[in-house]
């Protein structure tokens, strides 16, 4: 087949995909068959960094607080998420703008992933044998860089590795993992409320393991036949200043995405005090709700992310499954606004799992669809990631405010708000159907 057969080809097979992309690095005639291997190490890459840091903050962390200071645990809680979320915001796009024009004998991704995985080990068992809140927030800090610098490394390898035609799928492998780093690591967390330290432990250890076998399995060869990019001023205006050209949809994606990570983060990063200092159980009787209600999570998660991904491509649709997705959370939030019980959260968790196992298994597609360029993969993802990252920094600050002022029924009533803002956002998304 000549070049411009194709070209022409590629071409076809991408618009009648579930968008029209116009940046790939890799052609649908490039890859016939589905990348097995990528696919696999990507249903693993959340659990490298997300799942054991994300439950050490939304689990353990608001344990070891109440342990050192049960008077102002609250708020402590929300100034780690505040002060972590800004770390994170600077480091994301840091890093992710490094990785696009890093040239090593390891690739350009690897070397973020493998360093990053490694601080994060060491500061999870520092934090495991502090004392004190103010030491807890600091080095915390630099967990926050290292667990960004994995997230903006680590995605943008389906842009690097995957063609057009099968990126929803691997896409819903992605969001699989994600679903399981979510909900069966805050599930595994819980089982450590009685012993803090050996749990922090675990996950530091978690993180090491599964980021070398996502390595092993990933298999990034050597970038040094890349061209170099030159420092000069129209790179740094490419690879570290925010998209302009072609840039809409991105930014509703991402805005999309920022409402909705504000309004699960307001329900999320409380989620042990709602069951104990909301609904009224004891710390034991909490454990064990916190159980059931990421196993609910976990198990209904995994499922629609396992068939949301295949049902979009089928139907060639993305971004009304992610509407769809996003009003779902909001319209979990309804249960524990109107019922002060512990059923009322379990009722949260079965209908928000259906919005976050959808979600996650078809928003990377549609992230993938509306980048401006795939040369500034890693950077305009990292733009995304930081959309996540300052929303659960707003979220735990609002939360902690309206918890301090208003108590914590009305965390679920702004929830509520921030999806419905969300989902609108992403609707108005015009690049993608």
């Amino acid at each position: 087949m000549s070049d411009d057969s194709n070209k022409k080809h590629d071409q076809k097979v991408v618009k009648t995909a579930v968008g029209d992309i116009t940046n790939a690095n890799v052609k649908d005639s490039q890859q016939p068959k589905l990348p097995w291997a990528v696919a696999f190490a990507m249903s693993i890459a959340p659990l490298c960094w997300y799942g054991p840091i994300g439950s050490t903050r939304s689990v353990l962390i608001p344990q070891l607080f109440a342990q050192i200071d049960p008077v102002h645990k609250v708020w402590a809680v929300g100034i780690l998420a505040t002060v972590a979320s800004i770390t994170g915001a600077v480091s994301n796009l840091l890093f992710g703008a490094l990785s696009d024009v890093t040239r090593t004998r390891f690739g350009k991704r690897k070397p973020y992933i493998v360093l990053g995985t490694i601080v994060i080990a060491i500061s999870l068992v520092i934090i495991a044998n502090l004392k004190s809140v103010v030491a807890v927030i600091f080095v915390w800090i630099i967990a926050a860089a290292a667990e960004n610098a994995i997230a903006a490394a680590i995605y943008p390898q389906i842009s690097d590795r995957v063609a057009p035609k099968w990126r929803g799928t691997v896409s819903t492998f992605y969001g699989v993992g994600f679903t399981i780093a979510q909900q069966g690591f805050a599930l595994l967390a819980a089982q450590f409320l009685g012993n803090i330290k050996f749990g922090i432990y675990t996950m530091a250890t978690i993180t090491v393991v599964l980021a070398f076998v996502h390595e092993a399995l990933i298999k990034e060869k050597s970038n040094l036949d890349e061209p170099k990019v030159p420092m000069d001023k129209s790179t740094f205006k490419k690879y570290f200043f925010f998209p302009t050209h072609d840039a809409r949809d991105f930014y509703l994606a991402l805005s999309g995405k920022f409402f909705m990570v504000v309004g699960s983060t307001i329900v999320t990063t409380f989620q042990l005090f709602i069951f104990t200092d909301y609904i009224g159980q004891k710390t034991k009787d909490a454990g064990v709700s916190i159980s059931i209600f990421s196993m609910i999570m976990l198990v209904i998660g995994v499922f629609f992310a396992l068939v949301g991904g295949p049902l979009a491509d089928k139907m060639k649709r993305v971004k009304g499954p992610v509407v769809l997705a996003t009003f779902a959370l909001g319209a979990a939030a309804l249960f524990p606004l109107f019922v002060q019980k512990p059923w009322a959260m379990f009722a949260y968790a079965f209908v928000a799992a259906f919005g976050n196992g959808l979600y996650n298994s078809v928003d990377g597609a549609l992230n993938m669809d509306v980048l401006p360029s795939a040369d500034t993969a890693g950077k305009d993802l990292g733009l995304i990631n930081l959309s996540n990252t300052l929303g659960q920094m707003l979220g735990a600050m609002v939360a902690s405010a309206i918890v301090a002022s208003m108590g914590y029924q009305a965390i679920f009533i702004f929830a509520i708000a921030m999806e419905v803002v969300g989902g609108v956002a992403i609707s108005a998304i015009k690049r993608v159907r």
